[in-house]
């Protein structure tokens, strides 16, 4: 079962959506799944309920309720990346991690209150995804070709869970000094995996569309599978 559910912000107020997928049976642990700059749309949602058919309780919040809620966007059709592009500058991220920090509230009190944790995320989500691993108290980390990780280096100390990052050398959106400075800068951190796809550009775990490379999506859900079954059992 899936549909769309409030959670209430940390700061209290309105609330804002979130994309829940439930299992058939009982969930082994939450997985929250942290959305592109295209919002929370059919291939978020559909990771979501993959998550579910795996035995998890799997939620996707809205990031970018206070612009405007419920945004959804192709990344194939050119005026819908470049609106994409204009709210990734216009998204509070700070922000952002308070509403992720509420939704990790949420899933654990779904889960009875003790369950672990999980959060992946892609493009905009795997750059959320570092900053939750530094900032909030989820139990394991996955972000897929995560932006402007390199500027994000100063916070890795706080890092105290797994993270496992998965890079595409040719993405057009991480050029290869940001991946050297990345895998230089998290080399001595015992906490943190990087694993590195060889002429693959940004997006090729997208669920479906031109950007997606199925036998490299295949391989990094399959690593991300078994690091969330090793981390969060």
């Amino acid at each position: 079962m899936a549909e769309f559910q409030p959670v209430t912000p940390l700061e209290g107020g309105a609330p804002f959506d979130t994309y829940v997928a439930k299992p058939q049976g009982e969930p082994t642990a939450a997985i929250i799944v942290i959305q592109e700059i295209f919002g929370v749309n059919e291939g978020i949602r559909r990771k979501c309920d993959n998550w579910a058919k795996a035995g998890y309780l799997a939620y996707a919040p809205d990031l970018f309720w206070r612009i405007r809620p419920h945004i959804e966007l192709d990344a194939d059709v050119p005026e819908q990346l470049q609106e994409g592009l204009g709210l990734f500058g216009q998204f509070d991220q700070d922000q952002g991690i308070k509403d992720i920090e509420a939704t990790i509230k949420t899933a654990r009190a779904a889960l009875g209150g003790a369950g672990k944790v999980g959060l992946v995320g892609y493009c905009l989500g795997g750059r959320i995804a570092f900053m939750s691993a530094c900032r909030t108290d989820g139990d394991a980390f996955v972000g897929y070709y995560g932006v402007g990780i390199d500027g994000l280096l100063g916070e890795q100390k706080a890092i105290g869970k797994p993270v496992l990052l998965h890079v595409p050398t040719a993405d057009g959106f991480v050029p290869p000094a940001t991946q050297k400075a990345m895998h230089d800068g998290l080399a001595d951190n015992r906490h943190v995996a990087l694993f590195d796809y060889e002429g693959l550009d940004h997006g090729f775990a997208a669920e479906s569309g031109l950007r997606r490379n199925e036998e490299a999506a295949a391989l990094a859900d399959r690593r991300t599978a078994d690091f969330f079954a090793e981390h969060l059992a």
